[in-house]
């Protein structure tokens, strides 16, 4: 009985330490920004140099490789009745020189060598060189190209200027695959009205979150004020669940820094990006920053909608199926030449979930199995401020709660029945030696 006791004070402990810990901002210090945290349990993969030893991608699985400036070249199995996302994140190391010819590209393409339609997917940086996301897609489309089930190729590219470092770069690979529609399927024409007023940004008073290192660690957040740091050259991310119908603002500023000099100013002082659950970018926004106060923002999304895939517009194509949708706010490093690198500016995000959910497409395969769509789960993620890994580790200490509390039941009925046995002899004893 008290190591059930002791089993159920240990895990409320857990439960009540580590969301004060999660949400902490960042004390001032000299430490090295934190390094892009890789996918739990990626599996290592060397790409080839050809088709023909191409090593194969399993869909819902994360890979790491490495990628020198050329090709590289994987192999997919895709059926006829789902999309496929092939997603490539590149995280150059701190310091490293990037230009705007810089970049990596992602093509799905048939064993023929006949690109898909939509591909490459492209991504580029700009000044700096932070991680970077592009994604090869097929999507279901009749009388499309692609469509028919077999052996399909990735080719990854990473572009480079003649002058350009030529070190490999860590890139995490994913392949997702989103099941297709029951017969009868939705729109196959995007809406091309819905509402794009900015909205009001909240004005609450700000909550600390701190936000994660990429993808794999971002903070989940929900509509509100959130308060976190920001160190020059440094990304935080953040996800936000998503759901049909649903539209996302976005909004990020800068507070004073600071200063080592009388005056400074960097052109890409702040940058808020937006992604879609399978990685790609849906828009992204940077401004100036002096060291005393900037803001950028993202206006409101199209509403979630699978029929968006099929739009011409660039940011209304990945905003296709419910899901996390990634927010990355960066400063630029060359902030760091007139500012106390070491001390964190004050961060501020204003998020705006506008519409309530409704109803999706109705799908031939579980979408959440998949990794996309919203789960009950994901809200509460929101509503709590975790990170994925912080998330599977809350659902195991709520699987040992249960398991304690029923351990902890059982043991008190088995005392119970034990006490009652004792005074059952006790009486018989009794009558007895009457």
């Amino acid at each position: 009985m008290v190591r059930v006791f002791s089993a159920v004070l240990l895990a409320g402990a857990v439960l009540a330490v580590a969301p004060g810990a999660a949400y902490a901002v960042a004390e001032p210090g000299a430490d090295p920004v934190a390094a892009y945290r890789p996918a739990e349990g990626a599996r290592p993969v060397t790409g080839a140099a050809t088709t023909a030893d191409a090593p194969a991608l399993v869909a819902g699985a994360s890979y790491e490789d490495t990628l020198a400036p050329g090709e590289r070249y994987y192999r997919v199995v895709l059926d006829a009745r789902s999309s496929a996302y092939v997603s490539a994140v590149v995280r150059p190391a701190a310091g490293t020189r990037a230009g705007y010819s810089d970049g990596v590209e992602v093509s799905l393409m048939t064993n023929a060598g006949k690109a898909c339609p939509g591909n490459p997917g492209r991504a580029a940086f700009g000044y700096e060189p932070g991680p970077l996301a592009a994604v090869g897609v097929r999507r279901l489309e009749e009388d499309a190209d692609c469509q028919e089930a077999g052996v399909y190729f990735v080719k990854l590219t990473r572009t480079s200027a003649a002058d350009a470092e030529r070190a490999p770069w860590p890139v995490e690979l994913r392949f997702l695959r989103e099941p297709g529609l029951t017969t009868g399927g939705a729109p196959t024409v995007a809406p091309s009205v819905w509402p794009s007023a900015p909205p009001v940004p909240p004005g609450t008073e700000p909550v600390a979150r701190a936000g994660g290192t990429g993808f794999n660690d971002a903070r989940a957040l929900g509509a509100g004020v959130w308060r976190d740091d920001l160190r020059p050259g440094q990304t935080r991310w953040y996800r936000v669940p998503l759901d049909w119908g649903q539209q996302l603002a976005v909004g990020a500023e800068l507070a004073g820094a600071r200063m080592t000099k009388t005056y400074g100013a960097a052109s890409d002082g702040l940058t808020v990006s937006l992604y879609s659950p399978y990685r790609a970018l849906v828009r992204s926004k940077g401004t100036a920053y002096d060291g005393k106060q900037a803001a950028a923002g993202l206006g409101p999304t199209a509403p979630v909608a699978y029929a968006n895939r099929f739009s011409d517009d660039s940011a209304v194509r990945p905003v296709r199926v419910a899901g996390w949708y990634y927010v990355a706010v960066t400063m630029g490093s060359k902030v760091g030449e007139f500012t106390e690198d070491a001390r964190p500016v004050p961060l501020t995000l204003r998020l705006n979930v506008q519409g309530a959910a409704v109803a999706g497409p109705s799908y031939a395969e579980s979408l959440t199995k998949a990794g996309f769509g919203v789960r009950e789960e994901d809200r509460a993620a929101a509503r709590a401020g975790l990170t994925a890994p912080e998330a599977v580790t809350a659902a195991g200490d709520r699987r040992t709660m249960r398991v304690v509390a029923t351990g902890g039941f059982g043991a008190g009925a088995l005392l119970l029945a034990v006490l009652g046995g004792w005074v059952l002899l006790a009486r018989r004893g009794a009558r007895t030696a009457l």
